[in-house]
């Protein structure tokens, strides 16, 4: 047993000895040293001669530009016309499921603020008291620092509202046979 821990001892003293040797001449060993990289850099061409400049068109540009906007807009409108949801921001004032906690947060709107008209939903299984439709956060930021105060766990939500424009298309089925 003696006879391992020497052995052990002894090619660990001898594994961790240094092998190289260090050249004790410093940084003038290397005050010759050349690097040629000439062959591995990119050859660029020479652009001494002018280069050729367009025509001038009878257009300028923000005539050329303004069709393709507006041909654009009415696609984007007509699109989001035939669309009946939108998405946006709303202030959520109370969430549960307890319905007079959420009566009495409805009441308690009208009564601190007359000007908002809360919103409540039913959602199984919770009850919604919302304030607002509005597209951007920053919309719904107004409101929700008005109530804050208030109704100190309001916070504003991401939600989809059916827009006020939309009408529904009308279907007629040519097969149907009348009620009985």
């Amino acid at each position: 047993m003696k006879k391992l821990w020497v052995i052990g001892i002894s090619l660990l003293v001898l594994g961790c000895k240094s092998t190289v040797m260090v050249s004790s001449d410093g940084p003038t060993s290397f005050s010759g040293y050349q690097e040629n990289l000439v062959a591995s850099l990119p050859e660029y061409p020479e652009f001494k001669s002018p280069v050729d400049k367009p025509k001038p068109e009878t257009l300028s540009s923000s005539q050329a530009v303004d069709g393709q906007l507006r041909e654009l807009q009415k696609r984007i409108y007509d699109k989001n016309k035939s669309e009946p949801y939108f998405s946006g921001f709303t202030v959520l004032v109370y969430s549960g499921i307890d319905r007079n906690a959420a009566f009495k947060s409805r009441d308690d709107l009208t009564l601190y603020f007359p000007e908002i008209t809360p919103e409540m939903q039913y959602q199984q299984p919770r009850y919604l008291v919302k304030i607002g439709q509005y597209t951007y956060k920053v919309e719904a930021q107004k409101a929700f620092s008005r109530i804050k105060a208030q109704f100190p766990t309001a916070r504003i939500i991401q939600d989809r509202f059916l827009r006020k424009e939309y009408v529904p298309p009308v279907t007629t089925d040519q097969n149907a046979q009348g009620q009985n």
